[in-house]
């Protein structure tokens, strides 16, 4: 059996999709199959193009209830799931974890001996800001 894909040019005969499971028949030589990147296309004999024409027919017949059921199924449960996702999607949007800049949050959960703590500038900073803040204060009364 020859394998293509969609595009080439092949020889006349049957070629059978094997993603859409369709027989794709060919009446000149150089003729492009169709469809899109990524099909693959199957010469099939004549006698065999014979033979699997009704056995796909039949498949289609006999699934034919089975899609119409889950079709039903799936649109009658759709509201059901919407309400569950709507609850679930607020749901996560609580639990999510605070940003905190510096932090890395890759591993999902915090180290051990971390704590959360308020963050500042270092006591030696802090005096040094408080030295300048009452140097500062005396230029500007030195000023008026």
């Amino acid at each position: 059996m020859t394998k293509m894909t969609a595009g080439s040019s092949v020889r006349n005969g049957y070629w059978l999709n094997l993603k859409t499971w369709t027989l794709h028949p060919v009446a000149r030589d150089g003729e492009a199959l169709p469809g899109s990147f990524g099909e693959t296309y199957v010469r099939v004999p004549l006698l065999l193009a014979f033979v699997l024409t009704p056995v796909i027919g039949l498949a289609f017949v006999m699934f034919l209830p089975f899609i119409g059921f889950y079709l039903t199924l799936r649109t009658a449960m759709e509201p059901i799931v919407r309400i569950f996702r709507h609850s679930a999607g607020e749901l996560a949007s609580t639990m999510t974890p605070g940003w905190q800049p510096g932090e890395a949050h890759l591993t999902g959960k915090r180290a051990e001996e971390a704590s959360v703590e308020e963050k500042g500038p270092p006591a030696a900073e802090g005096a040094e800001l408080e030295k300048l803040q009452k140097e500062i204060e005396e230029k500007r009364g030195a000023g008026k």
